[in-house]
């Protein structure tokens, strides 16, 4: 996808997904929705992902677009099935039942080579200036340290959390993004990994 704006292989990306997830591509409506953009950009990224010879449709008609392979990149090994874990509260803490639930197909593009990576639900309001909402999935590349400030999702108490994290003289401070939540202060907390992006739904 080297000769793509970045826009265009998210868009590319975002049409790949959908055709994998729902056996039928989006209507230009869905893409500016996903995109926040007006229907008239949703087109022009369309037609030039055409004129790239990345997709193809069926004239004017609903639901006709076809992702163009064009190389090993794009094959559907360069897809990863990300393992949904359970529920992450974003909120109070509340236990995280270590379950398989199935998978979230991501595009390699959007992952770092050699890092590993879960999905949580998210339950729980806590992190909505963050932009993380009930019901999201939240995909966590597994790691054991992080920096300040990062969003991690953390054990404290036999919980699970999603947190932005701190840490502080002799204590860590996991600092919900919603000011109804306080934060909460441990010295014994486990950080399961980082926030890596978020799986949001768009109901269709």
């Amino acid at each position: 996808m080297r000769d793509l704006t970045r826009r265009q292989r998210e868009v590319l990306v975002f049409i790949t997904e959908f055709i994998a997830r729902h056996a039928y591509p989006p209507t230009i409506r869905e893409l500016a929705d996903h995109f926040f953009i007006s229907v008239k950009g949703a087109y022009d990224h369309v037609d030039a992902l055409k004129k790239k010879g990345r997709l193809k449709t069926g004239g004017k008609r609903s639901r006709t677009m076809e992702v163009v392979h064009a190389g090993e990149e794009d094959q559907e090994d360069s897809f990863t099935n990300i393992p949904i874990l359970g529920t992450v509260a974003a909120g109070r803490p509340i236990l995280s039942e270590e379950n398989y639930e199935g998978s979230l197909p991501v595009h390699n593009s959007l992952l770092k080579r050699k890092a590993n990576y879960f999905a949580l639900r998210v339950r729980g309001d806590s992190m909505i200036r963050a932009g993380v909402m009930e019901g999201d999935l939240a995909i966590i590349e597994r790691r054991e340290t992080v920096q300040n400030g990062e969003i991690v999702v953390a054990v404290v108490d036999e919980a699970v959390t999603l947190k932005r994290f701190f840490r502080e003289s002799s204590r860590i401070r996991l600092q919900a993004e919603n000011p109804a939540y306080l934060p909460i202060y441990s010295q014994d907390v486990r950080v399961l990994g980082k926030l890596a992006g978020i799986y949001r739904s768009c109901g269709v």
